[in-house]
């Protein structure tokens, strides 16, 4: 089997962009009640056509509407299956504090992570939940260019991670298996409802599964599941075996992509640091994506050492941009890098690096905006940053 190439996109990107302020204070004024959904509807479509268009004319194939319907990066999924209740106010105890952004936001002067999501019954999809999103999109661009549109999915594990044994009722659910095998079943149908609408390029945007491999986790989520009888390699192979589960039904030509990062938050917190050495076999081997868009801005995430266990039908999209902070990365380190991370794949793969570099990709490590209020970067920043993705891809790939 080859590698999926185009999409993704050897230009390419995450999916969050800076919200418009206009956007952002229409979304205000229907929080407080001060217009209808309607209204809020008709500022988000405008922004997104514009937002669509801006990607087209920077050269950016792989458009999205930069997520500007959602608050956070991870919405869309769990808040529409049947079955997830929102708890407000959560207590302390409903949390597994060791997971570094529930320990981070506990530590923080906010003292609390906010409104958070457990399953109280049989979780059912009963209606679309991104497919409106994708609908829309496909307005904007040309019938030929529907195939190229990315669709950012919120990570299955999210609310079992955050709150292990809590994350379900147990009367509903005796086991994790069954739990997940329910959630399984839901993304299962939700890909086949997006494939149906013509989506051909999906990307699950997970945090979490980083945390397993950070250096700065192993002495705080990793031994504090040891510390209390839980073994985080096969709450890992879980988690795995869930993605599996959720995408094995989703057919060739639809493209499969898995984001990690080390936490975007907003002003762009990050929340665990490390290389992907600790799960970069598993990760490569065992989880049935195509693409794997991985961080790699700044030290923090390690070297590339880990992409020479990329097998030889993946890709890998290269996170070297940050979308942190407006500074500009230097096109000629950005092209150094890019060879760099070459050769490990080649090593990996037996392969020269003119091969390797057929299945990597370049983008910035992650959105603008994984939360509403995004990063402290301007509208106009965004497009600066995603301009020199594009230059920088044009002087690696001949098909950029």
């Amino acid at each position: 089997m080859s590698a999926h190439v185009l999409p993704p996109f050897r230009a390419d990107h995450i999916g969050s962009l800076k919200r418009p302020a206009e956007l952002l204070a229409k979304r205000a004024d229907y929080d407080a009640g001060k217009c209808t959904r309607e209204e809020l509807k008709a500022v988000e479509d405008e922004m997104i056509r514009k937002e669509v268009k801006r990607q087209q004319e920077i050269g950016i194939k792989a458009v999205t509407d930069g997520e500007f319907r959602r608050h956070m990066f991870w919405d869309g999924f769990h808040n529409n299956l049947e079955g997830m209740t929102v708890v407000k106010n959560p207590s302390r105890e409903l949390f597994k504090m060791y997971v570094p952004d529930i320990k981070a936001f506990f530590e923080s002067h906010a003292e609390k992570p906010g409104d958070t999501m457990i399953c109280t019954g049989k979780l059912v999809r009963n209606k679309p939940m991104y497919r409106p999103e994708f609908d829309y999109i496909k307005t904007l661009v040309k019938p030929e260019e529907v195939k190229n549109i990315k669709l950012t999915l919120a990570a299955p594990e999210w609310y079992h991670l955050r709150h292990g044994e809590h994350a379900f009722n147990r009367e509903i659910y005796k086991t994790d298996d069954e739990y997940f095998g329910d959630l399984a079943k839901a993304y299962r149908e939700e890909l086949a409802d997006l494939y149906e609408a013509g989506c051909r390029n999906v990307q699950f945007d997970d945090p979490l599964l980083a945390y397993f491999a950070s250096s700065l986790c192993a002495t705080s989520m990793l031994e504090g599941m040891k510390a209390e009888g839980t073994d985080p390699a096969k709450v890992l192979d879980q988690y795995i075996k869930l993605y599996n589960d959720s995408i094995r039904d989703a057919p060739s030509d639809m493209t499969i992509g898995l984001h990690l990062c080390r936490g975007n938050f907003k002003d762009g917190m990050h929340f665990s640091e490390g290389g992907y050495e600790h799960i970069s076999k598993k990760l490569f081997n065992e989880l049935n994506a195509h693409a794997y868009y991985l961080e790699y801005d700044t030290e923090r995430a390690g070297g590339f050492e880990p992409l020479s266990d990329l097998p030889p039908n993946k890709t890998v999209v290269l996170g070297l941009l940050t979308s942190k902070f407006p500074q500009l990365e230097k096109k000629d380190d950005l092209v150094k890098r890019i060879h760099e991370a070459a050769d490990y794949v080649a090593k990996g793969s037996n392969q020269t690096r003119e091969q390797a570099l057929q299945r990597l990709c370049l983008s910035c490590q992650c959105g603008f905006a994984s939360h509403a209020e995004g990063n402290p970067v301007s509208y106009d920043d965004v497009a600066t940053k995603l301009g020199l993705v594009v230059e920088t891809a044009k002087a690696v790939w001949s098909d950029a």
